[in-house]
C-alpha cells in the first residue's frame, strides 16, 4: 500500500515559525488543493489543536468538509469569488466569508443575500499586479460602489495578494504602496475597512511591511513554499510503497519508456510502484535563471530513494506508474518499504497517515 506520511512535529514547527513572524495577527490557515494534499480536514484539526481559528479555502467543496467535520464557530474564507447562484447558495448556507472582486460579483452576492432575506459576510479583493480577480487599483470608485449599493451584505474585510519573487523585491513595496492607497480612498469616504490582509506564505517569511490585520498562511505550512535556507521551517510529507520486485538484470539490457538507458554492468534492480502519475517526481514552478536550472539539472541527475534505511539510485527517468532502482548493493527483497520525496500537493493513490 503506498502511504503519504505527515509528520505531526513538522507541522507543530512549522506553525510556530509562522505564529512568531506573524506577531500576534490574526493567521489564516490556507487549505486549499485539499490542504496542499495533506487533507483540509485533519490538517484542520492540527491547526486548530495550535490555536488557529480561521481558515482560507478556495473550492465549496473544503468549506463543507470543514462545517461537517465540526468547525462550527471558526471563520472560513472562501478566497474565490464567484456568481454562480448554486454556489451562492452554499456559502450562505454554510455562513462562509465570501469574495467581492468586482462590481458583478457583489450584486450577485447581494441579491442572493436578499433574497433569503440575511446578511452576507465578505471581503473584497483587490488586483495589485497579480491578475488572477480583484478590484483595479486605478479604480476606487467601483470599490466604493460596494459599500454603497450592496444593503444585503457586511463588508468586513480587504485583501489582495502581495507577489514577490525574492526577498527585498522592491516590486512588493511598490504593489503594498497601491493597496495602502486604495484603503485610505475607503476610508476617507467614511467607510470601516475591517481586516485588512496582503502577505501570503512568502511575504509571511520575508517582507514585515505586508503584515497588516491578519496573513495568509498556506504552503508555509508545509514547508512547500519557496525558501530560503535559515527560514526554520521542516519540509512536510513523504511517501512509502512496498518495493514490487527485486531481479538481477544482465548487462546490455535497457530500462525505461521515453529515454530508455543501457545496462553497463549487471545490476540488481527494483521496482517501485511508484511514477510521475502519482505526482512522483512533480515539482511546483521555481525560479527559472540559469544557476537555479543547472541546480534542478544536478539533483535530478542524482534522485534517490532510501530501502531499509540506504539510499537508492533511481535508474533512467521516473515511469508512469513504475520507477527502477537500482539496489545492487544493498540487502532488499520484493515487500521492503522505500521511502522517498514527494509534494503532497500532486500525491494521487496515497492513504494519508499524519503520525
Amino acid at each position: 500500500m503506498r502511504r503519504l506520511v505527515i509528520e505531526r512535529s513538522a507541522v507543530k514547527n512549522n506553525l510556530s515559525v509562522i505564529k512568531k513572524k506573524a506577531q500576534g495577527i490574526t493567521i489564516y490557515g490556507v487549505l486549499s488543493g485539499n490542504g496542499g494534499g495533506a487533507g483540509a480536514v485533519p490538517l484542520a484539526r492540527l491547526l486548530r489543536d495550535m490555536g488557529i481559528g480561521h481558515f482560507a479555502v478556495t473550492e465549496v467543496s473544503e468549506a463543507q468538509a470543514l462545517r461537517k467535520a465540526g468547525f462550527v464557530d471558526e471563520e472560513i474564507l472562501m478566497l474565490r469569488s464567484t456568481t454562480n447562484q448554486e454556489e451562492l447558495e452554499q456559502l450562505l448556507d454554510l455562513n462562509a466569508v465570501c469574495t467581492i472582486s468586482s462590481v458583478d460579483t457583489g450584486i450577485a452576492l447581494n441579491a442572493q443575500a436578499e433574497r433569503r432575506a440575511t446578511v452576507a459576510s465578505a471581503h473584497i479583493q483587490v488586483d495589485t499586479g497579480m491578475g488572477f480577480g480583484g478590484f483595479l487599483v486605478s479604480e476606487p470608485e467601483k470599490i466604493l460602489l460596494a459599500y454603497r449599493s450592496l444593503p444585503n451584505v457586511a463588508l468586513e474585510g480587504v485583501y489582495t495578494q502581495i507577489h514577490a519573487v525574492k526577498p527585498d523585491d522592491p516590486t512588493a513595496a511598490a504593489q503594498l504602496k497601491q493597496f495602502h492607497e486604495v484603503l485610505e480612498s475607503i476610508r476617507a469616504a467614511g467607510f470601516e475597512t475591517g481586516t485588512v490582509h496582503a502577505a501570503g506564505s512568502f511575504s509571511l517569511l520575508h517582507n514585515q511591511d505586508a503584515l497588516l490585520d491578519g496573513v495568509r498562511a498556506g504552503s508555509a505550512i508545509l514547508g512547500r513554499c519557496r525558501r530560503t535556507r535559515d527560514d526554520g521551517l521542516k519540509t512536510v510529507g513523504y511517501g512509502e510503497a512496498p518495493l514490487l520486485e527485486v531481479r538481477w538484470l544482465p548487462k546490455g539490457h535497457t530500462l525505461g519508456v521515453d529515454r530508455p538507458i543501457t545496462l553497463r554492468k549487471a545490476t540488481r534492480v527494483a521496482v517501485l510502484p511508484v511514477g510521475y502519475q502519482n505526482g512522483f517526481g512533480v515539482q511546483r514552478p521555481r525560479s527559472t535563471g540559469f544557476w537555479s536550472s543547472i541546480r534542478r539539472w544536478w539533483k535530478n541527475r542524482r534522485r534517490y530513494v532510501k530501502v531499509n534505511g540506504h539510499k537508492a539510485r533511481i535508474l533512467g527517468s521516473i515511469g508512469a506508474t513504475e520507477t527502477i532502482l537500482n539496489v545492487t548493493s544493498l540487502k532488499c527483497s520484493a515487500g521492503d518499504t522505500a521511502v522517498f520525496e514527494i509534494d503532497p500537493l500532486f500525491a494521487k493513490g496515497f492513504r494519508v497517515e499524519y503520525r
